[in-house]
């Protein structure tokens, strides 16, 4: 077998940013997805519960990022009678989605995912209730059944008689993953404390290691090349640093304007590679086909 070599990887990446920039390639459509940031106070400051994705993973392998994946389409149906909070078509445009059912699945994702990947559930049997322990062995039957998809959101719930609680959920953020990439996710980030009573668990399945820490020590590690991390759980991770609790996450979550972000990769002078957002200089004429 040949050993990877990083010149290698970056003459592909010049090859394929230049291949998007003529129109001689098509970018990947990207895949809805939902992400949840996990929170709870800690000694001195909000904590975050984090997982590092397994090194055989396809996307983002050895990772460190925040519970979440795509939706599941049979969640853009979920029953309007199971549902606490916000309406889709207010999550809609919250979330800039297309159409509630969109917006729907969305927010079914966030709730689902939190629970495949942390064993925490935001329902309850009541529209001001949560579901105090999720630890028994009926519940691990569940959250496997979900994720290998026999059984879904809304089938789970009702046979449980829970109401999805979609008012624990608060918008932070929308990154759509950079053209270059062959798997693309067009993925809204969401807040949310861990609802009392409830504990997170080492779950597995994608994860070989799962962890609390606080966002500015997370940083930090990945500053010192310990762990590494995406741009958009950076960025996220550097947002909530400067908060001092979880209420005050909250409480910016619900003044906050969620604004897409879509990175791009270009090249410079002597095909060097520069990774542009929003804000950078250039940006708007990133990527134009002559």
């Amino acid at each position: 077998m040949s050993e990877f070599r990083t010149d290698d990887w970056l003459a592909n990446l010049v090859e394929t940013v230049k291949a998007l920039a003529s129109g001689e390639r098509e970018p990947a459509a990207p895949r809805h997805a939902a992400t949840v940031v996990l929170l709870r106070d800690g000694g001195t400051g909000p904590e975050v519960y984090m997982l590092r994705r397994m090194a055989s993973m396809a996307f983002a392998a050895g990772a460190f990022v925040f519970p979440g994946g795509s939706v599941d389409v049979r969640d853009e149906d979920f029953p309007d009678a199971m549902w606490v909070g916000p309406a889709p078509y207010e999550w809609a445009a919250t979330l800039a989605a297309s159409d509630d059912r969109i917006a729907r699945a969305l927010v079914c994702a966030a709730v689902r995912e939190t629970f495949e990947e942390s064993g925490v559930l935001l329902a309850g049997a009541h529209a001001n209730e949560v579901v105090a322990d999720t630890s028994g062995d009926d519940w691990e039957t569940d959250r496997l059944a979900l994720i290998d998809r026999s059984l879904s959101l809304a089938e789970m719930l009702t046979r449980r008689g829970l109401l999805l609680r979609a008012d624990l959920l608060h918008a932070w953020a929308h990154w759509i993953t950079p053209e270059i990439e062959p798997r693309r996710f067009d993925t809204r980030f969401f807040v949310a404390e861990l609802p009392s009573g409830q504990r997170t668990r080492d779950v597995g399945g994608e994860a070989d290691h799962v962890t609390w820490i606080r966002p500015a020590d997370a940083i930090a590690a990945n500053d010192r090349g310990e762990i590494t991390m995406l741009p958009p759980t950076i960025a996220t991770l550097t947002d909530l640093a400067a908060l001092s609790s979880t209420s005050d996450v909250v409480a910016a979550a619900r003044e906050r304007e969620v604004v897409t972000v879509l990175p791009k990769v270009v090249l410079g002078d002597n095909d060097q590679v520069r990774f542009l957002l929003p804000h950078d200089e250039g940006y708007d004429t990133a990527g134009a086909r002559p």
